[in-house]
């Protein structure tokens, strides 16, 4: 795996007429410039920045980027065009096998829309049991409030990463509890900004990453110890 120089454009050209032609033979033709343009090059991305982000993890490890396949699981969606309209990959941390959900300290989504954002997007059973009660204990709980108190000072969005909120707190915690709109979620982390335009096709895209996922970090490992 090289370093990332760049995505193919700026503007997700390939992505713009994938939409307009979402079937097999198309896709079969033009796979060669999906892969060489955005595909390898997400690979080389999330490499690099893995590297630059990998000291500010103390606490817990990081697993080998991925990047997700570009075929939707379309089993039991409404919508069932076959191919998604952006590229996508994620840095997770390393856990037990026995974890079905880990934190990612980058998840990236670059096509027609970008994404940038950390954190845990979705919490097992187990996993939103054991948050629950770190939520409400004096020092896990504390140690929250400061990470989030610091990132909301940094402008940034805590809130959009919960796939779903509880419109109660759950069973068997005070309603008044001071962390009570914590213990409603089911997810946690933080979503950025994208990056301007002109840096997609450069390769100075890693170091705004890694600026932002360095941010991110201390809420990741909140996650991950607690959560484990």
């Amino acid at each position: 795996m090289g370093e990332f120089t760049g995505f193919a454009d700026g503007d997700a050209r390939f992505f713009k007429r994938l939409a307009k032609n979402q079937d097999r033979a198309w896709f079969q033709e033009h796979k060669a410039e999906y892969e060489e343009g955005w595909s390898i090059p997400m690979k080389a991305l999330l490499g690099d920045v893995r590297a630059a982000v990998d000291s500010s993890y103390e606490r817990c490890d990081l697993d080998e980027p991925k990047v997700f396949r570009i075929f939707r699981d379309v089993r039991f969606a409404k919508d069932k065009t076959p191919y998604k309209t952006h590229v996508a990959g994620i840095i997770g941390v390393a856990r037990s096998a026995k974890v079905t959900e880990t934190p990612a300290a980058l998840y990236f989504h670059v096509g027609l829309e970008v994404i940038v954002a950390a954190g845990l997007y979705r919490m097992d059973g187990p996993s939103l049991e054991r948050y629950r009660k770190a939520v409400v204990d004096d020092q896990h709980g504390a140690e929250l409030d400061a990470i989030l108190k610091k990132l909301a000072r940094a402008g940034l969005d805590t809130d959009s990463m919960s796939e779903d909120t509880l419109k109660k707190v759950p069973r068997g915690f005070d309603p008044e509890h001071p962390r009570a709109e914590l213990l409603k979620k089911k997810g946690l982390g933080v979503s950025f900004p994208a990056p301007p335009k002109e840096l997609y096709t450069s390769p100075k895209l890693v170091g705004w990453l890694a600026e932002r996922a360095k941010k991110a970090a201390p809420l990741v490992e909140w996650l991950t110890v607690v959560t484990a």
